[in-house]
This record gives C-alpha cells, sequence and structure tokens, in this order.
C-alpha cells in the first residue's frame, strides 16, 4: 500500500533537518553575532525548503541549503549594520573606491539589484575563501564593527598578528573582486 504524498513528504524534510542541522547551523554560526542569529536563519532555511513545491525538484540539496543560508546570512548583514560599510574601503593604485557606494546604492533598475545582488554574493564567497582567522577578523573589524583590541581580547592574539591578518585579507578580496567593481563602474 502506497503512503500518501504528504506523509512521504513530512518524512522527506525530517530526514533532511535530521541530515544537515549541525553542519548548517556550525555554518551559519561561524558567520553571525550570536547563537539567536544563527538559530533564526536556520529557522529561515527549513521554512524556505518546506515551501519548496516540489522537492525532487532541487539537484542537491546540500548545495541549495548552503546557498539559501549564506543569502539569509548576507541579508543578515545588510538588516544589522548597514553603516558599518562607511569605513569599508579597498585602495587601488589610481586612487580608491568604496565598496559601500556598491553595496549600499539605491538600486535604479532590476539590472542594477542583479548586479549589486552578485557582488554581495562575491563578496562572500571571497570571504569563504580565506583561512578562517583572516576571514573571522576581516568579519568583525569591517563588518561587525569590533576595534582591534576588542577581537585581541577575544581571541587573545596579539593586535599587530589581527592586523596582519586583516591585510592579508584586505588583499585577497581587493584582488578577487576589483574585476566586478570594474564590471559595476562600466555599467
Amino acid at each position: 500500500m502506497s503512503e500518501p504524498m504528504a506523509e512521504k513528504r513530512e518524512r522527506t524534510i525530517s530526514t533532511i533537518i535530521r541530515d544537515y542541522s549541525s553542519r548548517l547551523f556550525g555554518f551559519i554560526r561561524g558567520r553571525v553575532n550570536t547563537k539567536a542569529d544563527a538559530e533564526d536563519i536556520v529557522q529561515d532555511v527549513w521554512f524556505q525548503l518546506s515551501n519548496v513545491v516540489d522537492l525532487d525538484s532541487i539537484e542537491q540539496i546540500s548545495g541549495w541549503l548552503f546557498r539559501v543560508a549564506r543569502n539569509r546570512i548576507t541579508d543578515n548583514y545588510r538588516k544589522q549594520k548597514p553603516d558599518l560599510l562607511e569605513d569599508y574601503t579597498y585602495e587601488n593604485e589610481d586612487g580608491g573606491f568604496s565598496l559601500k557606494d556598491i553595496l549600499m546604492a539605491e538600486s535604479t533598475s532590476p539590472e542594477d539589484e542583479n548586479l549589486k545582488e552578485l557582488f554581495w554574493e562575491e563578496l562572500f564567497s571571497a570571504l569563504d575563501e580565506l583561512p578562517e582567522k583572516q576571514r573571522n577578523v576581516f568579519i568583525w573589524n569591517e563588518l561587525e564593527d569590533q576595534t582591534f583590541q576588542e577581537i585581541a581580547d577575544r581571541t587573545g592574539e596579539n593586535i599587530k598578528t589581527l592586523i596582519s591578518r586583516k591585510r592579508y585579507a584586505t588583499q585577497h578580496l581587493r584582488d578577487r573582486l576589483q574585476s566586478l567593481y570594474e564590471e559595476f563602474l562600466e555599467y
């Protein structure tokens, strides 16, 4: 006898939650300020999963879950810390450019919004490429507005070490995002 579709769907979602909860929570927790933020984002991911009409249409569930989580993390940073990007700038050989101008610019068209969304995604992708300690120092200092002294107190690391890590992170992000920035300016 065949199991009703609703029960099969519920069992499938329960299995996905069981299989991915701890990995997903760990991924999110490493990228947000508080455990409560991480729990909220995990719940948002599960809610979005529950709204998928055809679960079989998702080719790779882990990729889908982590992409949704990354988008929610991005949304979380936008909501909580939009004014912290004031100092979020990089200098290049020609002077400088401000990521704030790109990330916080008002969109005048769907194309502008898509390009801005792409920039946010690329920023978080580039951050994920960094070693954990460099990524953490950059996020804590630039996105969460913590001073190097606060980070040193939190981690027990020397301030000069933290500054060095942030410098390496900044260089990587500058190199990684330069072509996207130039594309943004040409647009």
